[in-house]
């Protein structure tokens, strides 16, 4: 099916239709490509598999041309597909947006936002920073879950919104720096006074707090691992005494007296000013992680999507 050069290689200038392609089967060639499914474009086209199926096979008719291998899981744009979608999304992305406006596009009638991301920064940054939108009629469907897995279910369609603690990777998703969140050494008053406080620590370095039992996130410590790596020059070897998978548990539990941890600062601001928690180390350089709002390009005609993600790039600047 497909056209090759003169050398044997895939043609990837030439089209071998002669007439006008049907913007139906572009719009769905568009879908392919963006979800890397022909199951997950059905679902966000609202047709059925088979339908996407046969589309597909239709535009390859047109232009005499293979755009997708077969894989395993999904599908990959052979060379040809992507220049094909280089050409077409801007002009099919402008078409959609100019026929969502009006009737079904407006506010009142909008859809709601699906918004993922982890549920601490969901939890005690974004919801908040929301809330005055939901007071003027905002929905919206939160779910939370770790970085790599909601971007895989983001590409499927089925979230609007991602806040991810990495950048995506590839040209399917499209982010944008929401805030940085630094790392912070701390822990109980009681503890802090009966190591000797920051001050020991800065003259001595960090090995007293192995007498301290250690509250993370996980067994293998990443972020505890990475503090000490960024700022001691050296490899962590004391082992997790409690391991909570939420950041809000932790800090529950070291601001309770359980012994030390590695905390984004937003998480621990409010008992840090109280003294409810104690900063053992002020480094002149401190590890941080940049968050990002990601989104699919090509996503429904819900006004609301755009206002969630822009307030939310407004009020990350505080964070």
């Amino acid at each position: 099916m497909r056209n090759r050069d003169s050398n044997g290689s895939p043609g990837i200038g030439r089209t071998a239709h002669t007439g006008p392609l049907d913007l139906n089967l572009l719009r769905t060639f568009l879908a392919v490509y963006r979800s890397g499914s022909f199951t997950a474009a059905a679902r966000l086209l609202a047709l059925s598999q088979p339908t996407v199926t046969t589309q597909i096979r239709a535009l390859e008719r047109q232009l005499d041309r293979e755009l997708f291998e077969r894989l395993p899981r999904g599908v990959a744009p052979v060379p040809f597909a992507d220049e094909l979608a280089s050409r077409v999304v801007d002009p099919l992305d402008a078409l959609s947006a100019v026929a969502g406006q009006g009737g079904a596009g407006t506010d009142a009638a909008a859809e709601p936002v699906h918004l993922a991301g982890p549920a601490e920064m969901l939890c005690h940054c974004v919801l908040p920073a929301l809330a005055p939108l939901v007071e003027k009629g905002l929905r919206l469907r939160v779910t939370t879950g770790l970085t790599g897995p909601l971007l895989e279910e983001l590409r499927t369609g089925r979230h609007d919104l991602v806040i991810a603690t990495t950048r995506p990777r590839g040209r399917n998703l499209t982010s944008v720096p929401l805030a940085d969140e630094e790392f912070v050494l701390v822990a109980a008053p009681t503890w802090a006074d009966r190591i000797g406080g920051p001050d020991r620590i800065a003259a001595d370095g960090p090995g007293m707090l192995h007498t301290v039992p250690l509250i993370t996130y996980a067994e293998e410590l990443p972020i505890v691992r990475r503090y000490w790596q960024h700022v001691f020059g050296r490899r962590l070897t004391c082992k997790a005494a409690v391991t909570v998978p939420d950041l809000r548990g932790v800090v529950s539990a070291v601001a309770a007296g359980a012994g030390f941890s590695v905390l984004p600062r937003y998480l621990c601001r409010e008992l840090l000013a109280a003294g409810a928690l104690v900063l053992l180390h002020a480094p002149e350089d401190p590890p941080f992680n940049t968050g990002y709002v990601v989104q699919r390009p090509g996503t429904p005609d819900n006004p609301h999507i755009a206002l969630v993600r822009d307030h939310l790039l407004e009020a990350g600047r505080g964070w």
